[in-house]
């Protein structure tokens, strides 16, 4: 491992539950995925490769699994800078988890409300990190994300609404807003955010886009504890990207809410929006670990 300043960026991610290390990717890295994107979208169908804004506008604001569409977003999980620094996180043995690209289009982009990772994704421990990569200059203005420091280091939130999985932390207990600060950087820096981090980002109400790559990872000894639909289906595309396989989980002692929706879901926005509630799930569950060592 060479990241530098490991020490620094360690102690960031572990007080505030977020890391910022600014342009880890440099302009020709960024220009190669941002042309990755127009050559996803270039299809006769964009609803056949990405999730569509609601309206009539036509802009697409997810891209699903862009490892898997484009060559140059697999390379990009897999960049050795970047190991370096999900390494100094969450140790040595690392899993590629999944992905996700989000298309925050001017003066359209969704709101992603209040949530923490790990409610839709609950494992055996904690060790699961997401890398936000800015693929354009990032402000408050157009849509930097939000988040509540040191929110991770108080446990998983409610995040059902009317007695379902709504992917958010919603009323009451969802957090003040003037505890949030916004997390700006340049096109080609990278947040890393831990699972259990509040987070958010508000509508793009600028004239620029908020284009952001989300590679995921996890500690090779972080087993999945649910495999519903949603938190079942990345399941066939975890590899290994540096050290070795585990054949012992490693378990934190908690009691965490499964992720039980009341209808299969596609993506962040459609649970949150709440839209097309056709379909109802089983009763509400949990997992138990109880002093687990």
């Amino acid at each position: 491992m060479s990241a530098p300043n490991t020490d620094a960026l360690v102690k960031e991610y572990r007080e505030n539950g977020f890391a910022v290390v600014e342009r880890l990717f440099d302009p020709s890295e960024v220009a190669e995925l941002n042309t990755a994107i127009t050559d996803i979208l270039n299809v006769p169908d964009i609803g056949s490769v990405a999730e569509v804004e609601p309206g009539d506008n036509g802009m697409a604001r997810r891209i699903w699994s862009p490892t898997k569409q484009h060559s140059a977003f697999e390379r990009a999980a897999a960049h050795p800078k970047l190991l370096d620094h999900v390494e100094a996180l969450i140790g040595p043995d690392i899993l590629f988890h999944y992905s996700k690209l989000h298309l925050k289009a001017p003066q359209v982009g969704s709101v992603v409300d209040w949530h923490q990772d790990f409610a839709y994704y609950p494992h055996t421990n904690t060790d699961l990190v997401t890398a936000l990569v800015y693929l354009d200059d990032t402000t408050t203005e157009n849509s930097a994300l939000q988040a509540v420091p040191g929110s991770h280091l108080r446990g998983l939130a409610d995040h059902y609404v009317d007695g379902y999985f709504r992917g958010k932390v919603a009323g009451a207990d969802a957090p003040d807003p003037a505890l949030a600060v916004p997390i700006e950087a340049p096109a080609g820096s990278v947040v890393f955010i831990h699972c259990l981090l509040l987070h958010y980002s508000s509508p793009n109400r600028s004239d620029r886009y908020r284009r952001a790559f989300l590679p995921a990872y996890r500690a090779a000894d972080a087993y999945p504890i649910h495999f519903g639909s949603h938190a079942g289906h990345n399941e066939p595309g975890v590899k290994l990207l540096r050290g070795n396989v585990s054949d012992t989980a490693r378990v934190e002692a908690g009691t965490w809410r499964l992720p039980l929706a009341e209808r299969p879901f596609g993506s962040l926005f459609q649970l949150q929006e709440g839209a097309n509630q056709t379909e109802t799930a089983a009763t509400t569950g949990y997992a138990t670990l109880e002093d687990a060592k």
